[in-house]
């Protein structure tokens, strides 16, 4: 009879060569929690404490007006039917004589390109800024407008 560690308990303590990913994996989740949560708190920049005004937003336009053409290339200013002549005279006074009023241009998809930028044109030539293409978003998609400058 041997004390001590002979014989059979020899090998049950013998160096693993093989490497244990489960804490790295473990630690580099950690760590990319941290990062996630503290790096929009970094970008945040100088707490300053803003007086209070009573003054209206800059941008108190809350409705754009729309513009749709249709496949027969006619022109609608909201629901009602205009010329290409009369459609900058009903912007303006649409819009108040605000030439930073927001227009969206909708287009049939099956009308001719030139036809849209020659709404556009014209829109812009009335001395609005703020004109914009809407087009239909694909589903589970993001619908938005193309802004054009």
């Amino acid at each position: 009879m041997q004390l001590g560690g002979g014989g059979k308990g020899r090998g049950r303590y013998r160096p693993m060569a093989d490497i244990n990913v489960t804490p790295l994996v473990d630690v580099m989740l950690v760590l990319l929690i941290i990062f996630m949560v503290t790096a929009p708190l970094m970008t945040s920049g100088v707490n300053v404490d803003l007086p209070k005004t009573d003054a209206s937003p800059v941008n108190a336009d809350n409705k754009p007006i729309t513009v749709s053409i249709k496949q027969d290339g006619s022109l609608y200013l909201g629901d009602d039917v205009v010329t290409n002549e009369q459609l900058v005279a009903k912007l303006q006074a649409m819009s108040n004589n605000d030439p930073n009023h927001r227009i969206f241009v909708r287009g049939d998809q099956h009308i001719d390109y030139g036809r849209v930028m020659q709404v556009m044109g014209t829109i812009t030539s009335g001395g609005f800024t703020h004109v914009a293409l809407l087009a239909e978003a694909p589903p589970g998609g993001s619908a938005g407008a193309a802004p054009a400058r």
